[in-house]
């Protein structure tokens, strides 16, 4: 497929469904979760003492509403598709089918993976395996997902990538977020493919087959560094890494943490970033937004907060109208979303 023509601006207040490019909606449930039992002082403390304590707490009902509500909160941004990057190890079978059939009822487009990983074991790994697998045959849309080269073992990782090539799909990957896998290049290096999704990449050291995910607020939140999105070309699109589905406001932080390094730069360049999700999800060019803005300019929207989608279209069907969805009761998912929430909460 060729890439979509990618237009540096809209001279109305219409376009196209955004793309957030590097979900987690398995954390849309997070706010106002219990203290870690530490305070954590680096990256993997991070993971260890909050995010892989919160994944592993969940279950099928709970990856439910965090899918819907972070499917809702995405298209009351203007966002019409998600890359969701997916982990729930006490709940691995299914999860995935859950989520997709979260995001349809809401009226969003979302690519599914299954984040394969050995930090639990064999088994944990191998069912992560077959999840990918399952619902990637049984018609899914999505990638085979991984961690982290720091928590793959050389079998697992091999089998990421033959599993991948075997269904025809490209690896969503994490790669180089922090010090602690900054080998990732080395050891993916051999085997990145330009179908793939490569995750942050702030201390990756060389350049690799795929698709850069850049999630600048998400980088800066865990204090990793800075991506240097500029070293990868045309190749980069924009994410939130889980820190919510609001696309515009991805593409301000990214403009001012490039202005950062380089005062002449322009926000075309982030724009551009953002741009790079529809070459990932062509379907959403089809999609249409009406913003309460215009025009929707990199130049105009680089200064302008608050910019709100009227109405959207997701292909035919009208999913959000004077700001409010047709699909579902938005008062009602907050509602079991926040009792979800206080279930998951009791877990930690």
């Amino acid at each position: 497929m060729s890439d979509p023509k990618l237009p540096d601006g809209f001279p109305g207040a219409r376009t196209p469904g955004l793309v957030c490019a590097h979900h987690h909606l398995y954390s849309a449930l997070a706010r106002g979760m219990p203290a870690p039992p530490k305070v954590p002082r680096s990256f993997p403390e991070i993971l260890e003492q909050v995010w892989w304590r919160l994944d592993r707490a969940l279950d099928l009902d709970l990856v439910y509403w965090s899918a819907k509500l972070g499917a809702l909160e995405a298209l009351l941004a203007g966002t019409t598709a998600i890359v969701d990057h997916h982990a729930s190890p006490s709940c691995i079978e299914g999860s995935l089918d859950v989520i997709a059939q979260a995001c349809a009822e809401v009226g969003v487009r979302v690519r599914c993976c299954y984040e394969v990983t050995d930090r639990g074991g064999p088994a944990e790994a191998k069912a992560g395996l077959a999840e990918n697998e399952r619902f990637l045959r049984a018609g899914g849309q999505g990638y085979v997902g991984a961690h982290a080269c720091f928590t793959l073992s050389p079998a697992t990782l091999e089998a990421v990538c033959g599993l991948a090539e075997d269904l025809g799909v490209g690896v969503h990957i994490h790669v180089a977020e922090d010090a602690c896998d900054a080998e990732a290049g080395a050891r993916l290096a051999p085997l990145a493919r330009d179908d793939w999704l490569l995750a942050h990449g702030v201390h990756l050291d060389r350049p690799l087959p795929g698709t850069l995910v850049h999630n600048p607020r998400s980088n800066m939140h865990n204090a990793v560094g800075y991506a240097r999105p500029r070293r990868f070309g045309d190749r980069v699109a924009l994410g939130t890494d889980g820190i919510g589905g609001d696309m515009l406001e991805e593409f301000r932080i990214a403009y001012v943490r490039l202005r950062e390094h380089d005062v002449t730069a322009a926000p075309t360049e982030p724009w551009a970033w953002l741009a790079g999700g529809w070459r990932l999800v062509p379907e959403a060019l089809e999609d249409e937004v009406l913003w309460s803005y215009g025009p929707m300019d990199p130049w105009h929207l680089a200064f302008t907060p608050g910019v709100r989608p009227l109405q959207v279209r997701v292909g035919d069907r009208l999913v959000l109208d004077q700001g409010r969805p047709t699909l579902v009761d938005p008062e009602e998912v907050r509602a079991k979303a926040a009792e979800a929430a206080t279930r998951l909460f009791a877990r930690l």
